[in-house]
């Protein structure tokens, strides 16, 4: 069973420096700078035909208040945040939710990636979080979506 951040379902609702946003659906809140974090919102963009995701460019003020409340560092946004339910999935156990979500093939694939426990997981997706933008670039402004995509996009 993947484990969330938080405990408390929707802690950030009772923190005053978070504005009230929509939750709907799952938001994915990713680093818009970076390529590599930008890409895997775009390919989940396009495996997700029933627009279950919504987005979050982590540097947006709702992004930083929410990368502040689960005390993560707002200067390299070293995990995407996937918040479900109001709870906050990190690193691994975000990657291999969005997966589930996406159903068939890719929940096959998060499936085989559960198996995996979270501590090693977690160090994988930090090897690659530290490297990230020197492997796959970075960008001087965030990802902006396609107008087609606009209305999944929060902020």
């Amino acid at each position: 069973m993947l484990q969330p951040v938080s405990t408390q379902p929707y802690s950030y609702r009772l923190d005053p420096a978070v504005p009230s946003f929509p939750e709907d659906r799952p938001i994915l809140i990713f680093d818009g700078k970076c390529v590599l974090c930008s890409r895997f919102a775009q390919f989940v963009i396009r495996h997700d035909p029933h627009k279950q995701f919504r987005f979050l460019a982590a540097q947006t003020a709702l992004g930083q208040a929410l990368y502040r409340h689960f005390g993560l560092n707002t200067r390299n946004y070293e995990s995407n945040i996937l918040l479900d339910e109001g709870r906050a999935y990190l690193k691994w156990q975000s990657a291999m939710r969005v997966g589930w979500r996406l159903g068939f093939p890719w929940s096959g694939l998060a499936g085989a990636g559960r198996l995996v426990p979270s501590a090693i997981g977690d160090r994988l997706y930090d090897v690659v979080a530290e490297n990230r933008i020197r492997l796959f670039g970075g960008r001087e402004q965030c990802y902006l979506p396609d107008p087609s995509e606009q209305d999944r996009f929060l902020a």
